[in-house]
């Protein structure tokens, strides 16, 4: 854990989940109606994990020295670039495992019509079939919908791993919209994997450029896990095309048709 990461945990507590898992946009409403109580800065009582929580809502497996990326999203649905994007990090960074972190729902997007929570974390489960990647549902268990509270729990729950947060190029991009994105940068290094199209922008974006002096070479990239945060790399050679949002649109769009069918 970084320095930066002590400082945080020590002066911001974490937030109180459920008592037991709860559907995904109450979970997030919430960490939204407990922030807002409390000034957005917390202010909060720690977590208390459920007991018995279900096998694909509990932490992977875990133990000191591992290196481990953090790959959050709502995939819906998980598509072969996520896999990509993740086999990538994981032989550039030299990581040990990829944590899916398959959240109940995004602060930042529209959630109506959202696959429900199990079904999401099903499919990424049935895509992410390698020996080195855990899929969880976790933020459901312990209560939150942002990331910045997601980093914190993790840290303070597994002591001596060295953790990175994964993102793609498009999320560079509206990175500083994310609640405490500089917290965000402070507790964990980032590794941004380019996309096609994104990364000739995301490299612009606001938050590219307020940590444009910790952005590191990315032939240095495996040691990105080993640097103290705020730490970033861009890493090349994903040029995939898919996009969940294009396949979400793809999914309405044969419902649509199957439904005028029947009529």
């Amino acid at each position: 854990m970084t320095v930066a990461a002590h400082a945080v945990m020590a002066q911001d507590p974490l937030p109180t989940p459920p008592a037991s898992s709860d559907l995904p946009s109450a979970a997030c409403r919430g960490e939204l109606e407990r922030e807002a109580g409390e000034g957005r800065e917390g202010g909060v009582n720690a977590p208390s994990a459920n007991l018995n929580p279900p096998p694909h809502y509990r932490m992977p497996l875990h133990y000191p020295g591992q290196r481990i990326g953090l790959f959050g999203g709502t995939f819906d649905p998980p598509h072969q670039a996520h896999l990509a994007a993740c086999l990538l990090a994981m032989k550039r960074l030299a990581l040990d495992r990829v944590w899916w972190l398959v959240t109940p729902g995004n602060p930042l997007k529209d959630t109506m019509g959202l696959a429900p929570l199990d079904e999401r974390i099903a499919a990424a489960r049935k895509l992410a079939r390698h020996p080195r990647m855990d899929v969880t549902g976790i933020e459901a268990e312990i209560g939150v919908c942002y990331t910045y509270n997601t980093i914190r729990y993790l840290i303070s729950r597994c002591p001596g791993v060295r953790f990175a947060w994964i993102m793609g190029a498009d999320n560079l991009r509206s990175f500083h919209r994310w609640q405490r994105w500089h917290g965000i940068a402070e507790l964990v290094p980032i590794a941004v994997v380019d996309r096609l199209g994104p990364s000739l922008y995301a490299t612009g974006s606001v938050a590219a450029q307020a940590l444009n002096r910790r952005r590191i070479p990315e032939s240095e990239a495996r040691s990105l896990l080993d640097r103290r945060a705020p730490a970033w790399v861009l890493l090349h050679g994903l040029k995939s095309p898919l996009s969940s949002t294009a396949l979400r649109a793809l999914r309405r769009s044969q419902k649509r048709c199957r439904a005028q069918t029947k009529k």
